[in-house]
């Protein structure tokens, strides 16, 4: 029993732990830092990064909740955890790993209606050690609902809504990400606009939500000053016009929520506008009339709408949204757009 318990203490002593605010640790989006070495976060594609050694990593987790977040090591896919539990507990994330260098990247795709995760510390084994990953030089930040969130993205045309088949990395936002190599920041929630949400509900709407640190816990304003974007996307409008007629403020919302954006990050700052692909005729109306009001404002633009491009019985995943292959066809549609109004090059592969 004795031998069995050295044993034991060897391999923890072998094993390294550091806070998950340790500057090795990379966040990527609105977390919130907290004093024992915690960082919480609740937004949909929140992801964390670190470049380690050793056998295995693991990380000591809890939930208010519930989440789905992916793995990812090399930048192979390792698979999705459900994050369940408001006690601290351990969860391994990769183990039976060869020896060097590998880069973690831990993904929340689920949206933060749904849980808050809080990281306490992560653990590599063999004699592990962290180094931290290097922010790529391209930051988007995309302001969106359901589409931006990747509701229904892994489920399929006859199926409801399940946070298991919830992705955003497999809508259209994260698709844009890869294709630019850049680092993203979603700020998106299912069923809310610019003046009122699904149904003509007003209350929290992406305006109000826009300025806090959590999507759905808590009303702590954000420190703007964490990052800058080199571009941020805006994607509302579907709910605000579901039913009930039009919001006539609408548009003079949406305008400032523009300058909202602007304020914090700077006029220079490009402004993508994104006409949805399912945008009705009033919505369409909407956003020309938003595109008359902007036509003064520096690098704002408003996309063309692109109507017909998800089709039924191949791009619809749950409840009439898109599912990959229809946010890779959104994506693809966005693509030079995007690139003439950052100047971004594309890709020569034609």
């Amino acid at each position: 029993m004795a031998l069995a318990l050295f044993m034991a203490t060897s391999v923890a002593f072998a094993d390294r732990t550091v806070k998950a605010n340790d500057p090795n640790i990379s966040f990527t989006g609105r977390v919130q830092r907290m004093d024992n070495g915690a960082v919480s976060y609740d937004w949909v594609g929140t992801y964390v990064q670190t470049d380690f050694t050793g056998s295995s990593i693991a990380a000591r987790v809890s939930e208010e909740g519930e989440s789905y977040h992916q793995v990812f090591i090399d930048g192979k896919l390792m698979g999705k955890l459900r994050f369940t539990g408001k006690e601290p507990h351990d969860i391994v994330l990769a183990k039976n790993l060869g020896k060097g260098t590998h880069r973690l990247r831990l993904q929340k795709v689920t949206e933060g209606e749904y849980g808050r995760s809080t990281i306490f510390s992560f653990t590599a084994g063999s004699k592990g050690s962290f180094k931290a990953v290097p922010r790529r030089s391209r930051l988007i930040e995309v302001i969106g609902d359901s589409y931006t969130c990747g509701y229904g993205s892994e489920g399929t045309e006859d199926s409801h809504f399940e946070l298991k088949t919830e992705n955003c990395d497999k809508a259209y936002a994260c698709a844009l990400a890869r294709y630019f190599d850049a680092d993203y920041v979603i700020v998106a929630h299912s069923g809310m606009g610019v003046a009122r949400n699904y149904a003509g509900k007003t209350m929290r709407t992406m305006s109000q939500r826009y300025p806090l640190l959590f999507d759905d816990h808590d009303s702590v304003a954000y420190d703007f000053k964490q990052y800058r974007p080199n571009l941020v996307i805006i994607n509302l409008g579907t709910n605000d016009f579901s039913r009930n007629g039009a919001p006539a403020d609408y548009v003079s919302k949406y305008v400032k929520l523009i300058k909202t954006v602007k304020s914090h990050y700077g006029n220079d700052l490009p402004v993508l506008c994104v006409t949805p692909h399912s945008a009705n005729i009033f919505l369409l109306a909407a956003l020309k009339e938003l595109g008359e009001n902007v036509a003064g404002m520096k690098n704002v633009r408003v996309t063309e709408p692109m109507p017909g491009v998800v089709v039924k019985g191949h791009d619809i995943g749950s409840d009439w949204h898109p599912n990959w292959k229809g946010h890779q066809k959104i994506a693809s549609t966005l693509i030079p757009v995007v690139s003439t109004i950052t100047g971004w090059e594309m890709k020569n592969d034609l």
